[in-house]
């Protein structure tokens, strides 16, 4: 298809994207289903695929109220085809296809409540991104970003860490701007951060702006420093030195009032990757400005999130969602996810996770293997939106095939079809904005 023609059509997507609608057997197409649809039923599989992609230019002027148009790419993936197979395939293995399919009411959900949502795979190294889009259709988009992990954003700005930097995406449309025809945002890497291989984890923005993130090599909390790799805020008080030991697996940050409040790790360990003999019931979540042990006998506890008044967090090792009770330090469970729960955001009533199959050697023969084995369950690899009020599994994303992992999730308030573009790539490469200070009103 001729650039000329994709500009007509306004089709063109970049990375990985989709949108799933009803279409011929083979292709997708999102079947109605109750809201509250259970984990074990199927819905319509979606698959993807990488594109390649153009410069930015303008779209043909609609007729009447159109808004105006950005073409940023030059292939078109709306025919659902198979997202990448994980950067950790093997030359001698044949490439596995991964499907993705998603719970009939997650169109009208994402719509409804004017949001999108954005998860990364360090696995595949992807950011995807998913919203009750501009069209009726859900819309799924995915670029490549190595080793994507932490990820915190809104409709504005998504800040990203990656293998050695944190990336932070603008998104450059504006006065109702549209990106190949249906995407409303259009989030562009603009800064990398150079921290160097720290094995970076989740990421926070305090209220001045600035970016704290968890450095789970080095056991600690730390910031940007414009000659260093990074600079030390805060270590565990049972750490006594700063070294690239990873000693008790520091991974989750709460952010409380635009502050970074709370930390999870996995153990007291301050040995030499001494939190793998304590995965089961050693983790700790810490309240970094007291040093107070909030709640311990976790198990692989992850993502920490101050919500509606209450601390929450993911106790990955049973697959359980719950909250920290002050009174007993006690962790209350909310709701079972069969998978290791890792990644989580709210909105409203609703908490957002990403859940991950069990990796061998590091996540297995927890008591969610167990638990398992009990509910006569698979594990599985996707995105649950739990209701808060009774437990219940409102929506779900599922993968299944090569990609196992996912680490991270946000909400996007007020975004219905978000796209990036992808570093290294043409598209970026060639797509150029900017302000003129010269101009006077």
């Amino acid at each position: 298809m001729t650039d000329k023609k994709l500009a007509e059509t306004s089709k063109a997507t970049t990375g990985t994207e989709a949108a799933a609608k009803k279409a011929p057997a083979k292709k997708a197409a999102v079947k109605k289903a109750p809201a509250n649809a259970p984990a074990a039923r199927k819905a319509t599989t979606a698959k993807t695929a990488a594109s390649k992609t153009a410069a930015a230019k303008p779209a043909p002027a609609a007729k009447a109220k159109a808004k105006p148009q950005i073409d940023v790419t030059k292939a078109d993936a709306s025919e659902n085809k198979t997202p990448d197979t994980p950067a950790t395939k093997k030359a001698d293995e044949p490439a596995q296809k991964t499907s993705m399919s998603f719970s009939g009411g997650l169109q009208s959900f994402l719509a409804t409540q004017n949001i999108s949502i954005a998860f990364t795979s360090y696995q595949s190294g992807n950011v995807y991104l998913i919203g009750g889009g501009t069209d009726g259709k859900l819309s799924l988009h995915s670029a490549k970003y190595p080793k994507a992990m932490g990820i915190v954003g809104d409709g504005s700005r998504i800040y990203l860490a990656t293998l050695s930097q944190i990336v932070r995406l603008e998104n450059t449309l504006s006065g109702g701007q549209i990106a190949n025809g249906k995407h409303d945002k259009l989030y562009v890497p603009r800064s990398f951060q150079t921290t160097g291989d720290v094995d970076l984890h989740e990421v926070g923005v305090r209220k001045n702006g600035r970016v704290v993130f968890v450095n789970t090599r080095y056991s600690c909390l730390a910031q940007f420093n414009p000659k260093h790799s990074f600079e030390v805020l805060w270590k565990p008080p049972f750490i006594s030195k700063i070294v690239p030991e990873d000693r008790c697996h520091l991974n989750g940050l709460a952010m409380r009032d635009g502050e970074p409040k709370y930390v999870t790790a996995v153990c007291r360990s301050d040995t030499v990757d001494g939190w793998r003999d304590r995965r089961d019931n050693g983790g700790v979540i810490i309240d970094i400005d007291t040093n107070e042990i909030m709640a311990e006998g976790l198990s692989m506890p992850h993502s920490p999130r101050w919500h509606n008044g209450k601390l929450w967090v993911l106790n990955s090792g049973s697959g359980e969602l719950g909250w920290i009770n002050p009174e007993t330090k006690s962790f209350e469970p909310v709701a079972f996810c069969p998978g290791f729960v890792r990644g989580l955001a709210f909105h409203g009533n609703y908490a957002i996770m990403t859940l991950s199959k069990p990796r061998h050697g590091r996540f297995e023969g927890l008591t969610l293997d167990k638990t398992l084995q009990d509910k006569d369950a698979d594990a599985w690899c996707g995105v649950q939106i739990i209701n808060l009020r009774d437990g219940s599994v409102a929506n779900w994303v599922r993968f299944d095939g090569a990609i196992i992992e996912l680490f991270d999730v946000c909400v996007l308030n007020g975004v219905k079809s978000a796209m990036t573009l992808p570093p290294g790539s043409k598209e970026l490469n060639k797509f150029v904005t900017f302000t003129d200070a010269t101009q006077t009103a």
